[in-house]
């Protein structure tokens, strides 16, 4: 059975240390036959910041025309979502924070309208990995960017439970993550930690 994965490279800077990790990871759970995976680079894609207008409260559309919509629709139906993206200045990126902030249209429908997101065959068996780099070498610099990735995952129908943190700090230079003595360790054993999820929420274990 095909595992869909959809892959999210957060970074303004392509192949840079996080979307070098993000590779790692796709290149493991390629291996596996039966998955499928999409990738894209924000910084490639035209997703545009959040107008706050609170027009999805009553259409449970968004007014702004871009590639979101068709990003959105992906996010509803994919079975493993994976978002990389380095921290700046503590906070995501602004490409990743972009579209984290237009999964309000997802809050509006579950929360404001009654609407379900997740097709029912993938209600409760949706995984998640959430993929960071910092150049600061301190232990709590992903602290501040967990609870918008939380809520990235739920609003996308992954429970907390269901997602994965892969985050190596200390490295800062570009390239540097390929010479961490464990990154590509770290991402093999993401990808099969997801993969093994994945299978027992199908399974209903």
């Amino acid at each position: 059975m095909v595992i869909s994965v959809l892959a999210f490279a957060g970074s303004p800077r392509r192949h840079g240390n996080s979307e070098t990790l993000l590779d790692y990871l796709l290149n493991s759970l390629q291996a596996d036959e039966e998955v499928v995976i999409e990738k894209y680079a924000l910084s490639d894609v035209d997703v545009k910041p959040c107008r706050g207008c609170n027009v999805c409260e009553k259409k449970g559309e968004c007014v702004i025309k871009d590639d979101f919509g068709t990003l959105a629709g992906k996010i509803e139906s994919v079975d493993i979502i994976v978002l990389s993206a380095p921290v700046y200045c503590l906070g995501l990126c602004a490409q990743a924070k972009a579209l984290i902030d237009r999964m309000q249209v997802f809050r509006s429908r579950k929360y404001v309208l009654g609407m379900e997101i997740v097709p029912p065959e993938k209600r409760g068996k949706k995984t998640g990995v959430f993929i960071s780099t910092a150049g600061q070498d301190w232990d709590w610099v992903f602290d501040a960017v967990i609870p918008t990735v939380k809520c990235f995952y739920h609003l996308a129908g992954v429970k907390n439970r269901d997602v994965e943190y892969l985050m190596v700090n200390n490295v800062d230079a570009k390239g540097a993550v390929q010479a961490h003595p464990d990154a590509v360790r770290l991402a093999e054993e993401s990808a099969a930690a997801v993969l093994k999820k994945v299978r027992m929420l199908r399974s209903g274990e």
